[in-house]
């Protein structure tokens, strides 16, 4: 089935964008796909991918060269989704592109201090960022956080608790969001922190997940926390729009990944069904299994167009910003939902070895819900997206 191999379309990617992705595609092929069985089961991977990543230019992507990083447009970041799905297991990508959500708010927002002391070495892989906004009484919900941040002469005193936080183990800086004014409610009297991951009085307990095994998921407790005041990301008391402008890029990306790993379940059936004799015949012959790889082909195809239509609207600034908003909300439910459909229907044919572990879709089966959830649930995405049109 050729068609599971378009061309790419050029006014999307330029010949620079597809030696990148030629480039990315053997790493991945080499240094990740061989042993993310491996990694699954023993929950984790080697900390030294991070720097072979760097090397290979992929965590430096669209940053500038001076604090080593190399500035490129949108569409390297659909690239990176694309390629990185095709490994077949979320958990490794989670981690290593953590730094892709904890860096913005400090390189749009940060002093040059700041900028200087955290940028350059997560861009090498030396060490590693992570975000934490999420808590456990209010889920995703910014506006309704109750981690404090109180002003004590040079120092914040931060008290909290983060949870479901990519990298929150190993992270060596950890981008916060905390309330520095307990009397505001809701949006007000938010700012951003960053944390060093040695800060006495920061616990991080591992969690264990439905899927993305191989990725370092924590819960964190701050108990009296003193962080520099210099660490602060931008004004204080208004750190609430940095973050939900920073949700935008992470849905977008999600978008992409979704529509790869849905792509990789479609793949791994078409080779499933070719292979797999049943009462005489190839299942491919068969006019039930050949609709369904079908159904799998059309949701991903308009995802997916939706996804690089966006990303060239985007890019270009051809919409309002609201309604770019609500688009990009609309494209994380329509592309997790076909990732969804698709891994539901490749365990199907896959029969019995889709329910064994080490199968592809096995593993994506297990990690739809986290794609579905994480940025956003798909109830939050509309509801969202209803108020950013004027629903």
């Amino acid at each position: 089935m050729e068609f599971l191999d378009a061309p790419p379309l050029p006014f999307y990617f330029s010949p620079d964008h597809e030696q990148f992705r030629a480039s990315l595609r053997e790493f991945i092929a080499r240094e990740i796909t061989p042993f993310v069985n491996e990694w699954d089961e023993a929950e984790t991977f080697p900390r030294s991918l991070y720097q072979r990543a760097a090397e290979m230019g992929v965590l430096g992507l669209n940053y500038p060269e001076e604090y080593g990083g190399t500035p490129a447009d949108l569409f390297y970041q659909i690239v990176v989704a694309e390629e990185f799905a095709r490994c077949g297991c979320g958990g490794v990508q989670a981690s290593l592109n953590s730094h892709s959500i904890a860096l913005p708010p400090i390189l749009v927002a940060g002093s040059e201090t700041l900028k200087r002391r955290v940028l350059p070495p997560v861009l090498a892989g030396q060490k590693i960022a992570a975000l934490a906004v999420t808590e456990p009484s209010g889920g995703s919900d910014v506006a309704s956080l109750r981690t404090t941040a109180i002003r004590d002469g040079d120092h914040y005193v931060v008290n909290g608790e983060k949870t479901f936080i990519t990298s929150g183990i190993r992270a060596d800086f950890i981008t916060t969001a905390v309330r520095t004014d307990p009397a505001s409610k809701g949006a007000g009297g938010i700012s951003v922190l960053v944390i060093d991951g040695d800060t006495p009085g920061l616990t991080r307990t591992p969690l264990k997940k439905m899927g993305w095994w191989s990725s370092d998921t924590a819960h964190l407790r701050f108990d009296n926390c003193r962080v520099p005041v210099t660490h602060l990301v931008g004004e204080e008391n208004h750190g609430f729009k940095t973050f939900m402008n920073n949700f935008n890029s992470e849905r977008l990306f999600m978008s992409a990944l979704a529509c790869g790993m849905a792509e990789v379940c479609l793949k791994e059936s078409v080779d499933w069904t070719r292979q797999r004799i049943s009462f005489g015949a190839p299942l491919s012959e068969r006019q039930v299994v050949r609709h369904k790889l079908m159904d799998m082909t059309l949701r991903i195809d308009a995802a997916r167009t939706l996804v690089y239509d966006l990303t060239y609207r985007i890019q270009h600034q051809l919409d309002d910003p609201a309604r770019l908003v609500a688009r990009v909300c609309l494209a994380k439910v329509q592309a997790t939902q076909a990732m969804q459909f698709c891994a539901d229907q490749a365990v199907q044919l896959l029969g019995g070895m889709g329910y064994m572990r080490g199968t592809q879709s096995e593993r994506i089966y297990r990690e739809v819900k986290v794609m579905m959830i994480g940025g956003g649930s798909e109830e939050v995405m509309k509801d969202l997206a209803a108020r950013q049109l004027g629903v």
